[in-house]
């Protein structure tokens, strides 16, 4: 009957005053007809005076619970919403029960803030993580977490907009021009000397490019406007030393292709690829491809030669040019390309087969039953054998049957069954499959001063090749293994070694889509290594040591 015989208002006038509600309860306890039939003549027993006391105390208990159920607030009135209102009212009341007697909540009850809204009680949320698996450990691969990267000045030339040749560096002076005009517009907000200052500078920066670009020698082709320099290598080590498998000049060419400054660029007329040659060191004499600062550009689509480098040399053949990938914005519109090391020793090649020597698949078959120079041993004149040492034709089989380069010993595609991008369908040549012992080897390549031994170019793999469609072709007559690359294969490594190569070039790496897809060309390795393992048991192939 009390709480009903008052009203809730907006404002909470009546509620929030808890001294009102005492007066009232006090003030109908001395009504005029309280006091009246207080004091009207009845028997004054023992059993009247008890029951008096007990409304009293019991009254006076109410008052008090009352006073501490009800919302206080110092300070005036706050505004609430009316939802928020009848949530208060309905929390006030759930510890009083039906029975009229009070029981303390036991809950702990919101409590308002300074703007009027709830504020939330004290609760701890623990999260269950799950346990993440453990990546696997690659020595010499893990990042510093707290590893500072310091800015390097930038040199003159680095702001300003993209022009490749000399023809075009009016773009220079222009963007120049237009620069000053938009640094003299902003000087009204800014201070003279401010002003004064950056228009100083860049006139200096304009001065700079001017003079690099009249004292440049001329190049091969066109020259090249002034490049930013990476604030850190794309070629990444973070261990003490690199990988074992990697020479000191196989880590110098890398950091050479991948972080030097372009010169000049050049097309190349016989193949899909540009030559460029890129900045030398003050202490460089003679032309730079002829010192190693030259390499060659190829297609997106051949970034599986980077792949085919580091795999060459974990498995210690030591037969390719070294790789990397680079992005610029003088090709292919800055996408990710491989560029392999220009190398001046190679022996001038033929331009129908691009081999320094003229061999056929029926003469090729029979030099691997002649096993020429095998052992130190001289062959005889009738036997037909070349310069080549007899093991190289077994690391070349090795190493184009686990990526699938067909190019070299099967142009025509005669071995499996091509897709319709090969090169061998676009030419029509798996239609000349009927006499395989006269087509031309290919890419068959020796260096000048070492004819003894192959240098693999053009090592474009392909990873799409099932394994019942696999090219066995490349392995027909082929007898002994190398133990180097056998060993590799049988101890299980080869993915961990993979991982710790492929993750120093980092263009790369982000290009394949990180270690997952990484993962997944590791993954086609894996399987026909496996295969190629069966192949040797099967065939009771010998392993020999091939490092003379």
């Amino acid at each position: 009957m009390l709480f009903s015989s008052c009203r809730f208002t907006r404002e909470m006038t009546f509620f929030d005053q808890p001294g009102k509600i005492k007066n009232l309860l006090i003030c109908c306890l001395c009504s005029p007809w309280m006091l009246r039939l207080w004091t009207c003549r009845r028997l004054r027993t023992r059993r009247n005076l008890l029951l008096g006391t007990a409304c009293v105390i019991y009254l006076g208990f109410l008052v008090s619970q009352v006073g501490h159920v009800l919302p206080q607030h110092k300070g005036g009135y706050e505004t609430i919403s009316s939802r928020s209102l009848q949530d208060a009212m309905q929390t006030a009341f759930l510890g009083i029960p039906l029975d009229s007697t009070l029981s303390a909540p036991s809950f702990q009850e919101p409590s308002l803030g300074g703007n009027g809204t709830l504020v939330p009680p004290n609760v701890v949320y623990i999260t269950l993580r799950s346990k993440r698996s453990k990546p696997a450990n690659i020595r010499g691969t893990v990042k510093p977490k707290h590893r500072k990267k310091h800015a390097v000045p930038l040199s003159y030339g680095q702001h300003f907009p993209k022009a490749t040749f000399t023809g075009q560096k009016e773009i220079f002076f222009q963007q120049l021009g237009r620069d000053i005009h938009a640094m003299g517009a902003m000087g009204a907000a800014t201070a003279p000397e401010a002003k004064k200052h950056q228009l100083d500078i860049l006139q200096h920066k304009e001065m700079a490019v001017r003079e690099r670009v009249h004292q440049r020698p001329g190049g091969i082709s066109g020259r090249i406007k002034a490049q930013p320099q990476p604030e850190e290598s794309n070629i990444r080590i973070y261990s003490e030393s690199s990988p074992s498998w990697l020479s000191k000049e196989d880590i110098l060419s890398m950091r050479m292709l991948a972080d030097s400054r372009i010169e000049s660029i050049q097309k190349l007329p016989s193949q899909k690829a540009v030559l460029v040659v890129f900045e030398k060191g003050p202490s460089t004499t003679g032309t730079a491809c002829t010192q190693g600062h030259c390499g060659i550009i190829k297609r997106p689509l051949d970034m599986s030669e980077v792949f085919a480098f580091h795999l060459d040399r974990i498995l210690g053949l030591n037969r390719s040019l070294p790789s990397v990938s680079r992005k610029s914005e003088f090709f292919q519109a800055g996408q990710a390309c491989p560029v392999i090391l220009w190398d001046s020793s190679l022996s001038p090649t033929d331009n129908n087969t691009h081999s320094s020597v003229r061999l056929t698949w029926g003469k090729y078959q029979q030099l691997l039953k002649q096993k020429c120079w095998q052992n130190g041993k001289v062959p005889k004149d009738e036997w037909g054998c070349t310069e080549i040492h007899h093991h190289e034709w077994s690391k070349m089989a090795v190493f184009d049957f686990l990526l699938q380069i067909y190019n070299r010993l099967d142009r025509h595609c005669c071995g499996f069954r091509p897709l319709k991008e090969d090169s061998c369908v676009q030419q029509g040549l798996v239609l000349r499959c009927s006499d395989q012992d006269a087509v031309d080897l290919t890419h068959i390549v020796q260096r000048t001063h070492d004819q003894r031994h192959l240098t693999f170019i053009d090592n474009k793999g392909f990873f799409d090749r099932s394994e019942d469609n696999l090219n066995f072709k490349i392995l027909q007559g082929i007898n002994e293994f190398p133990e180097s690359a056998v060993s590799v294969l049988r101890s299980q490594r080869l993915r961990e070694k993979l991982l710790q190569s492929l993750f120093l070039d980092k263009v790369y790496w982000e290009s394949q889509g990180g270690r997952k897809g990484i993962e997944k060309l590791i993954d086609v390795i894996e399987r026909r290594s496996k295969i190629l393992l069966t192949y040797i048991n099967a065939h009771g192939a010998k392993i020999l040591p091939m490092n003379e």
